[in-house]
């Protein structure tokens, strides 16, 4: 089979790092929730995640396809969630739990990446972390560990941000950046 695509790698991990750093500097209370947030996840976070899990499905990566895949589609139901479009609202138990597996679900992303560059385990081992330390923000319905999980959410987000960048210019001008 000719692989005749880019790796939509970066703008998969773009998305998902400007994202998460956006919604981030909310949970650590440095602005509000609005439409800023609501739209980088449905558009940056979710649909460029979405494309990119579905070129990644083309280049044969199955990890690759899956993780992008399943994290656009969280974008989108979060703003679903948060924006409570289907009227029925959210439970803090429910949305603990939510985090919860979409955490147990990263830590088989994590695994995965065992194998594979320093960097990429970090964001996968990092958004695992940011999945628990919600679930418990949510469980709890404490504020300062809802604080907590905005800074592990900022290293998380800076560490995908950084792969993609690593990834584009290496590309671009030979290995530069460590990965």
């Amino acid at each position: 089979m000719s692989d005749n695509i880019a790796n939509p790698a970066s703008l998969g991990l773009f998305g998902f790092g400007m994202t998460t750093m956006i919604l981030a500097l909310h949970n650590i209370g440095l602005f509000g929730f609005d439409s800023t947030i609501l739209s980088m996840g449905i558009f940056y976070g979710g649909a460029a995640q979405l494309i990119a899990g579905a070129l990644e499905f083309k280049k044969d990566n199955m990890l690759g396809a899956t993780a992008f895949t399943s994290y656009g589609m969280f974008w989108l139901l979060l703003v679903a969630i948060k924006t409570n479009v289907l009227g029925a609202g959210s439970e803090p138990l429910t949305m603990a739990t939510l985090f919860f597996f979409w955490g147990m679900l990263t830590l088989v992303f994590f695994i995965c990446t065992l194998k594979g560059n320093t960097s990429l385990k970090f964001v996968f081992l990092s958004l695992a972390t940011l999945f628990m330390v919600l679930a418990a923000a949510n469980f709890t319905e404490s504020e300062i560990i809802l604080q907590a999980a905005g800074v592990v959410g900022l290293i998380c987000g800076a560490s995908a941000f950084y792969t993609a960048a690593a990834e584009i210019i290496n590309k671009q001008y030979g290995k530069v950046l460590p990965l």
